[in-house]
């Protein structure tokens, strides 16, 4: 088998060529336009079907350097904290606290769904959980941490496993997001608030491209205060994600903008830059998935992420869309919650930007997600798993 590695420059370069390919894709193949598939899945899943031919045919295996994706993650997600003003975070305090008890109740629904469906197919619950909210709501990362731990109760390969359920969430919950939203949206002919937004002229256009060093500039500032400010919460003995501080930077430096008025912050410019930069990570990540892994899923787990994917539509559709108001916001917000809820906040922002470019902005849906995803989540996900298996 032949052995191709690739450094981060030429993993980046293969990332935007993918990416380049899922946008053509997307316009010769209406139903991915139409049904709200975000370019960097598009392309990136045919990519990676490639890729797992030529591995499980021993012809070639290719491997990448993804360190610049962590790079445009912490970037995208500097440029969501520039979002998150006082004046908004107090008009979605409700909200906010709302669809943080959504999300509660969605980890804790997907481990009793783990655990009582691995009792019915007379399997070790452990075994079970390795397809519940640690791979689910915590993606790649968290089965990293839960799988070793699990392995010391005994559960041979948790690891691989909640790995190849965390790929094949991360998978499901990009191709769920946008349709499900796309459909709400048609089906009940919702439209955002505030539509007069997306319809700038070209003057306009034109005049905001002498603002895009100043916004480049001022999202590298806060990524680099960001870096003591995640070093700083690292010393509570809590874990946070790496983007923390850049997004809690990004914030305080909205607001002393907006408060003094001493200087200006070029929003359309920054959420035009995070777009870019969460087009990239995405793009990597796509590209470096190894789908491989899910040959490996006997039967019964194939059950068990059937069962995690059904339980994501009928609680994202019915639950999360009526809860949060039955609105063009709750749409996108479903879209959302399907992207963490099966994967990781980059690819709920992925589904909620693919909505967005079709149909029109949800500024709620874009504050909720983001704080909830990444402040939250994944504590609350490491708590809640630590009870399930305590109490198995």
């Amino acid at each position: 088998m032949i052995s191709l590695t690739l450094d981060r420059y030429q993993t980046m370069a293969v990332a935007v060529i993918v990416l380049a390919f899922g946008s053509w894709l997307k316009k010769k193949i209406p139903l991915l336009e139409r049904f709200c598939i975000p370019s960097p899945v598009a392309g990136g899943l045919v990519f990676s079907i490639l890729t797992c031919i030529l591995y499980v045919s021993g012809i070639a295996e290719i491997s990448f350097d993804s360190s610049l994706s962590e790079v445009a993650m912490v970037l995208f997600f500097t440029s969501v904290g520039f979002q998150a003003n006082v004046r908004v975070l107090k008009e979605g305090g409700k909200d906010l606290f709302l669809f943080l008890v959504l999300v509660i109740i969605l980890i804790t629904a997907q481990n009793g769904v783990a655990v009582g469906l691995s009792r019915l197919l007379h399997i070790d619950a452990l075994i079970g959980l390795c397809t519940g909210s640690i791979p689910m709501v915590g993606g790649h990362g968290t089965a990293g941490a839960f799988g070793p731990v699990l392995e010391d109760f005994g559960i041979t390969g948790a690891t691989t496993i909640a790995t190849a359920a965390a790929t094949f969430g991360l998978i499901m919950g990009s191709l769920m997001g946008g349709p499900l939203a796309n459909g709400l949206i048609t089906k009940k002919h919702l439209q955002p608030k505030d539509d007069a937004a997306h319809h700038e002229n070209i003057q306009e256009t034109l005049k905001g491209l002498e603002n895009y060093p100043n916004a480049v500039f001022a999202l590298i500032v806060c990524a680099g205060i960001g870096t003591i400010l995640s070093w700083l919460l690292s010393k509570t003995g809590m874990t946070f994600p790496i983007y923390i501080g850049a997004m809690i930077a990004a914030a305080i430096f909205r607001n002393i903008a907006e408060i003094s008025g001493k200087f200006t912050i070029h929003m359309e410019e920054i959420d035009s830059f995070g777009s870019i930069c969460l087009s990239i990570f995405l793009g990597i990540a796509m590209i470096t998935l190894k789908i491989w892994q899910l040959a490996d899923l006997a039967l019964p787990l194939v059950i068990l992420l059937i069962g995690q994917t059904a339980l994501m539509f009928v609680y994202a559709r019915f639950i999360v869309f009526k809860c949060m108001g039955s609105d063009y916001d709750a749409a996108v917000i479903a879209a959302g919650v399907c992207g963490f809820g099966m994967g990781a906040t980059p690819n709920a922002m992925a589904n909620m930007q693919a909505v967005r470019e079709k149909h029109g902005e949800s500024i709620k849906a874009f504050l909720l997600i983001p704080i909830v995803g990444s402040l939250f989540a994944d504590f609350i996900n490491s708590l809640i798993i630590t009870i399930f298996i305590n109490l198995i």
